[in-house]
């Protein structure tokens, strides 16, 4: 076999291994691109965000980025539906199951309310859905399915709080996890104007301490039995 056959056969071994680094690469590239997207629909909403400079932003070829998502709208969805399945996968991560049912409701709270300070992003991004009554929202079939488990979770976790004779009766577990979301939602969508009113930062440590102590009391005295002595104070 020549010089020149042992090169190409070699080029050819080389070559089965390219699928791999070109997926490695294509998953890179999706991540960058989704980044960049939540990035400029959170600072213009989707009518002034711009394909153009979600592909700067994400050092992306905007022909990938069209071959990937497919036009504007469907990179809005896309980015949509991750940064619901993002705060889903964090609340499966708690592993509330093995917790008592207060335990377990302390660190639910803590956490959606951390996601919201940590993920200001989130919150706007949220605010340019609801401008749009859920428009988009309302064309992703996965929704249903990952929000499903959470509602579930929580029905176990009062489940097993009424069993232990901590929680009381009659607690809607939709409506319950509304509220714990609104308590961090509130908070951070809405910080800057707050703290000009109020001429506090609400931004400093201490001030974000005691909100979210205080989220966490008003869940918990609301579901704990009257007359009662709790588990564990807050």
């Amino acid at each position: 076999m020549s010089h020149a056959s042992s090169s190409r056969t070699a080029a050819r071994k080389a070559g089965a291994a390219d699928p791999p680094r070109r997926t490695r690469n294509s998953e890179r590239t999706k991540e960058a691109i989704l980044a960049a997207a939540r990035a400029e629909f959170c600072e213009h909403g989707l009518g002034g965000a711009r394909v153009d400079a979600i592909a700067e932003r994400a050092g992306a070829n905007k022909r990938l980025l069209y071959h990937y998502f497919g036009n504007k709208e469907d990179l809005y969805r896309a980015v949509l539906l991750d940064a619901y399945a993002e705060i889903r996968a964090g609340e499966r991560e708690l592993n509330l199951e093995a917790l008592g049912p207060d335990e377990a409701m302390d660190r639910l709270v803590r956490f959606t309310f951390r996601h919201f300070l940590d993920k200001p992003w989130f919150t706007s991004l949220l605010s340019t859905e609801n401008v749009q009554n859920a428009a988009f929202l309302k064309t992703l079939p996965d929704i249903p399915a990952l929000h499903s488990p959470l509602v579930g979770q929580i029905e176990k976790i009062l489940e097993q709080g009424r069993a232990e004779g901590i929680f009381r009766d009659g607690i809607d577990p939709i409506q319950l996890y509304i509220s714990i979301a609104a308590l961090g939602y509130f908070y951070v969508s809405n910080m800057k104007t707050l703290s000009v009113i109020f001429e506090r930062d609400l931004g400093a440590t201490p001030m974000i301490q005691e909100r979210e102590a205080q989220a966490v009391q008003m869940v918990l005295r609301y579901l704990w039995k009257p007359g009662v002595q709790p588990v564990r104070e807050v």
